[in-house]
């Protein structure tokens, strides 16, 4: 019998990341946000292990 699956593994991820993380949503100059990418890319750094550090190294100075 060809059963359809109920959720693909996209779904399902997608599913958990809605349960687990919020999202955070800011403007930036686009020339410093262009700089920052470059940044991030050429030094291997993640662009949001960047702002979690940063709300990391906030919430350890309260």
């Amino acid at each position: 019998m060809n059963e359809k699956k109920s959720s693909t593994s996209t779904d399902v991820k997608r599913r958990y990341n809605e349960k687990v993380y919020a999202k955070i949503t800011f403007s930036a100059p686009k020339d410093l946000v262009a700089e920052f990418k470059e940044v991030c890319n050429n030094n291997g750094i993640s662009q949001a292990q960047v702002f979690k550090d940063a709300m990391q190294k906030i919430i350890d100075s309260k």
